[in-house]
């Protein structure tokens, strides 16, 4: 079953755990990866889940399902994440040097998936937010080793320019006649 947003969701710095969450009503909330020295100095203090935030979130919902072979609820907490993501967090740097350059020209947007290239692992990757050269991607593989001393987790973001973004390939299906 897919979360709908509401009026009663609202952003939370949870200082327990020490991440931002979302209150999805009055038993219910939601803990994101995202630690404090990453976030804006709003998502500090109680947020509204605003009508853009729900749209975003929305937009997410709808496109995710059909990308991703994943539950419900996987799709709820990519999309929650995601949603956290493009609005909470502090705008970063590009670190492309991490990642390998694509040989192909690709058409960047918001809820598009791709794969990066670092060394010999390939990471699946949600475009969060795009610019003119560089997108935000959110990690969705379970790891991404960037170098001896460096990784990413699985929902964490990097900024990265647009020809270190590979597209994914699609199995072919050949048919003898």
């Amino acid at each position: 079953m897919l979360l709908m947003p509401n009026k009663d969701w609202h952003w939370e710095y949870n200082e327990t755990c020490k991440q931002l969450s979302i209150s999805l009503g009055s038993e219910m909330e939601f803990l994101t990866p995202y630690k404090s020295k990453i976030l804006i100095p709003d998502a500090l203090i109680a947020t509204e889940f605003s009508i853009e935030h729900a749209k975003f979130y929305i937009k997410m919902l709808e496109t995710l399902p059909k990308v991703l072979h994943v539950s419900d609820a996987g799709i709820v907490q990519t999309a929650l994440n995601a949603t956290a993501a493009h609005f909470l967090l502090q705008s970063q740097m590009p670190k492309s040097w991490f990642f390998d350059e694509s040989d192909e020209c690709v058409f960047c947007d918001i809820g598009k998936l791709f794969q990066l290239r670092c060394g010999y692992s390939k990471v699946l990757a949600l475009v969060i937010d795009n610019g003119l050269q560089a997108a935000t991607v959110m990690i969705l593989s379970q790891q991404c080793q960037l170098s001896d001393s460096k990784s990413l987790s699985q929902f964490d973001t990097i900024k990265v320019m647009h020809n270190r973004l590979h597209p994914l390939r699609k199995a072919r299906q050949v048919v003898a006649a």
